[in-house]
């Protein structure tokens, strides 16, 4: 695989920018990923949703007090705008020149975890999403501070129900288990006296905010020191501990680079970050730029969202609609905006089980042999118990290849742009798949290339980048 292409799939979610990279070279290709700007305006879907706390009341006291009818129309409309978000947000990691904010986008989604089906508000996820946009290069201390803040997350770690006289300890504890420090480097009473400090932090008109007769204004010890300490003081400390890089650079490396980050790498990104003050902007462009530098394709498995947006932009695809490729990559355990828990997609070997490997197979398949599932099925909301019924349509797709080349040089072609490597096996497996005397110009010439295009998406080699 031509290292382009490589950083391509790493640095965003398909091949199509390799030539960007190439082009622009790949500190320049950094640079204007960093600063490429992106769409802030409200997507229509969401201008009649409820935004406030009042306008939430106010519909569900409405749907509350209206017949069977309207509250099943309110119900589907909510679930109707959810699947409109999940189209938007892939939309935009399909159509974005430089989609590396979205990619940190998607990785700080699956670090700070909120999720469709518990927050209830499609609103307050489009708040948390942005807020994730908006910080994505950002400074971490200020991201987590905001992110602890957003009304989804208040709400998806319970601490709408975390009062002085009850003390609700979810959001504490993950901030520290799961958003900074990691297990075992806090106690178990630095997670009390962090929850005495959330108490009272609720939903809000705009973020959440505290709530006077429910908060808890006696000192409280953490980490050490004393005070009657807030959300934002808790985070302040937080940052003051010595192993408070780590963790966030282990994902790091994770998301994009290698499943399995050496502790040596993981140290020495992270006393980085730590010198450069939390700023992601510094610390992303050093462990690209240093490990660019490096041979180091095949060391990550290919999350669904990559293996799918590589699928459709090989194919050429374009007919592909944004809810079936949500579809395609729920299926193959990745469902944006509802993670299986708080601590998002494990990532690594989990995206390929023998389950998964057999849902990417059929998703290849059933790309290159031109053919989709129906979106009819998908633009109606079923009623509660009934299933979508599901027919296939046809798709144009075909693959970019030589014209004018041998079937070693489209071979070599397609391996130079798909595969980190080839064994001697390989090679004679799609040497039998496209045969010497293969015709580029002739009449099935693209069929065959497609046969060659499935037999490669199937091979463990193509799984990894």
């Amino acid at each position: 695989m031509n290292k382009s292409t490589l950083w391509s799939l790493r640095l965003g979610f398909s091949g199509k920018e390799a030539s960007k990279i190439e082009q622009l070279g790949f500190e320049q290709f950094l640079k204007k990923s960093f600063s490429n700007s992106f769409e802030q305006q409200l997507p229509s879907f969401l201008n009649d949703e409820p935004k406030t706390v009042a306008e939430l009341r106010a519909a569900r006291e409405k749907i509350k007090n209206s017949d069977s009818e309207e509250q099943k129309k309110f119900l589907k409309k909510q679930i109707r705008n959810s699947i409109e978000l999940k189209k938007w947000w892939i939309g935009k990691l399909r159509s974005e020149a430089f989609p590396l904010r979205e990619k940190m986008t998607c990785f700080w989604h699956n670090h700070f975890v909120s999720t469709s089906q518990k927050v209830r508000s499609n609103y307050w996820m489009y708040q948390h999403n942005m807020v994730l946009r908006e910080n994505a290069f950002g400074n971490f201390k200020e991201l987590t501070k905001k992110i602890i803040k957003t009304n989804a997350m208040v709400r998806y770690l319970d601490n709408v129900d975390n009062r002085a006289d009850k003390i609700n300890e979810n959001l504490s504890r993950e901030l520290l288990e799961l958003f900074t420090l990691g297990i075992g480097n806090y106690t178990e009473n630095d997670i009390k006296n962090g929850a005495r400090a959330l108490a009272g932090l609720g939903l809000g008109e705009d973020q959440a905010q505290y709530r006077r007769f429910f908060e808890d204004n006696s000192d409280k010890t953490y980490f050490g020191k004393t005070g009657n300490f807030k959300a934002d003081d808790l985070v302040d400390i937080i940052f003051e501990q010595k192993n408070i890089p780590y963790l966030i650079t282990r994902k790091i490396l994770k998301w994009f680079i290698y499943d399995t980050p050496t502790e040596e790498l993981v140290t020495y990104y992270g006393d980085y970050f730590r010198k450069v003050n939390f700023e992601l902007e510094p610390l992303l462009t050093k462990i690209f730029t240093e490990e660019y530098a490096k041979k180091n394709a095949g060391s990550k498995i290919k999350d669904p969202l990559v293996y799918i947006l590589q699928l459709t932009n090989e194919l050429n695809a374009n007919e592909i609609p944004d809810v079936m490729i949500g579809f395609f990559t729920k299926q193959q355990g990745m469902d944006l905006l509802n993670q299986p828990n708080v601590k998002g997609w494990d990532g690594g070997n989990s995206w390929l089980t023998s389950q998964i490997y057999l849902q990417r197979n059929n998703a290849s398949d059933l790309m290159c042999n031109g053919r989709n599932i129906n979106r009819k099925a998908f633009n109606k909301i079923p009623d509660e118990g009934e299933e979508p019924e599901i027919t296939v349509e046809k798709i144009n797709v075909g693959i970019t290849f030589n014209k004018k080349g041998t079937n070693k040089d489209i071979i070599a072609e397609l391996s130079n742009r798909l595969l980190f490597q080839v064994d001697e096996n390989t090679q004679k497996d799609m040497e039998n798949l496209l045969k010497y005397d293969f015709d580029p110009k002739g009449e099935n010439a693209q069929n065959a290339v497609l046969r060659l295009f499935n037999y490669i998406t199937k091979l463990p080699e193509y799984q990894l980048i």
